[in-house]
């Protein structure tokens, strides 16, 4: 997460405090939003944790094509 606070500040020049709100209300919006397990892992996976061994890749695929207008 601190990489993307990091992104925000560099491009938008945007403080890091307010950065890191952003951050968190956008992980906060998504995690409710994406189907499992993907929200629930999301801020995981911008920390940079390996969850290969748990996630179910097939899983994710068809959630995320579920999330776009695929077959629910």
């Amino acid at each position: 997460m601190d990489e993307l606070v990091q992104l925000i500040v560099e491009k938008t020049g945007l403080s890091e405090d307010v950065a890191r709100n952003v951050v968190t209300v956008v992980l906060d919006f998504l995690k409710e939003r994406l189907p499992e397990p993907v929200g629930s892992n999301l801020e995981a996976l911008l920390e940079g944790v390996d969850l290969s061994d748990g996630l179910d890749l097939g899983d994710v695929m068809g959630g995320l094509g579920a999330l776009f207008g695929g077959d629910k």
